[in-house]
C-alpha cells in the first residue's frame, strides 16, 4: 500500500475519533447575528437572501452543461456525481434563502443540509476523474449518507439541548483536505485539472468573507462580508462549469473499469 493511502487512512480514523471522542462544540447563538440587517423591497436581510441568486444559477448553468452534453466525459456515468453537487447548488440557494429570511439553527440545517449534498459530489466527482471510476462511483452514496447524517446528527442534538457541530465541522474539514490531497498527489484524466485550485482559492475567499462579515460592511458601507460569501462561494461553481466545458480527454481507462462504467 502507497504511503499516501497509510496516510489517508491514518488521517480518517483520527478523524472519526475526534468525532467520536472530543467534548461537544455547541452551535454559537451569535452565529446568526449578521452584519446586514437591512430591509428592501419587502424582503428582511435584503442583500443576504438576494444575493443567493447566484447559487443558482451556477446550479442550474452546471446542470446544463452536464446533462446537455457540453462537457465531455469517458464514461457517461461519470455525470452523476456532477449532477449531484450542481443539484445540491440549486437546493443551496433555497436553503440559503430560507434560512437567511429568518436564521435561527432550525433555518440553517436547510441551509447546511444542501451545501453538504454538494460537497460530497464534489468528492465523488474527483475520486472518479483522479483516482477510480468505480470507486468513485460507489462512493456517492455511502458519502451522501454520512454527510447528510452528520447535518441531522448536529439538529438533533440542538434540539435535545446539547448541541454538538463538531462531527460536521470535521467533515468538512475532511473533505477540503481529501480534495488538496488529491489535487496535489493524483493527476486528472481530463485537462484543465489545475483549475481545483482556483475553485479552493474562491472557497477560501468565501470563509475569509465570512469571518470578517461586519469589518467588511463598515468598511464599504454598501456590502456585506457574508453577502459577497455567497458570491465567492458561487464564483467557485462557476469555475467548475467552466472547467467541464473547457476540459478535455488525456488518459483514458481500460481494463474493468472501462467495462464496469460505460
Amino acid at each position: 500500500m502507497k504511503k499516501q493511502t497509510w496516510f489517508l487512512l491514518a488521517f480518517t480514523l483520527a478523524m472519526v475519533a475526534a468525532a467520536m471522542l472530543a467534548p461537544a462544540v455547541p452551535q454559537p447563538p451569535d452565529y446568526h447575528q449578521f452584519a446586514d440587517q437591512r430591509h428592501a423591497l419587502g424582503i428582511d436581510h435584503f442583500f443576504d437572501v438576494v444575493s443567493n441568486a447566484a447559487f443558482l444559477l451556477a446550479g442550474i448553468s452546471g446542470l446544463v452543461i452536464v446533462l446537455g452534453g457540453r462537457t465531455q466525459f469517458e464514461h457517461a456515468s461519470e455525470r452523476w456525481p456532477w449532477v449531484v453537487f450542481f443539484v445540491g447548488m440549486v437546493l443551496t440557494a433555497a436553503g440559503s434563502t430560507y434560512y437567511h429570511l429568518d436564521p435561527n439553527n432550525e433555518t440553517l440545517f436547510w441551509d447546511r443540509l444542501p451545501m453538504t449534498i454538494a460537497f460530497m459530489g464534489l468528492v465523488s466527482a474527483q475520486i472518479v476523474d483522479r483516482i477510480d471510476v468505480r470507486a468513485g462511483l460507489l462512493l456517492l452514496a455511502p458519502m451522501l449518507a454520512v454527510g447528510i447524517a452528520s447535518v441531522m446528527y448536529w439538529i438533533a442534538t440542538e434540539r435535545l439541548g446539547a448541541g454538538n457541530v463538531l462531527p460536521y465541522a470535521l467533515l468538512q474539514a475532511y473533505a477540503v483536505f481529501v480534495l488538496l490531497m488529491m489535487a496535489v498527489l493524483k493527476p486528472s484524466r481530463y485537462t484543465r485539472a489545475s483549475d481545483l485550485y482556483f475553485i479552493f482559492g474562491w472557497y477560501v475567499l468565501a470563509k475569509i468573507l465570512e469571518s470578517f462579515d461586519a469589518q467588511v460592511l463598515a468598511y464599504n458601507h454598501i456590502v456585506s462580508g457574508h453577502t459577497l460569501k455567497h458570491l465567492a462561494a458561487a464564483a467557485a461553481s462557476l469555475v467548475v462549469c467552466y472547467t467541464l466545458v473547457r476540459r478535455r480527454l488525456i488518459v483514458a481507462t481500460a481494463g474493468p473499469i472501462s467495462r464496469a462504467a460505460p
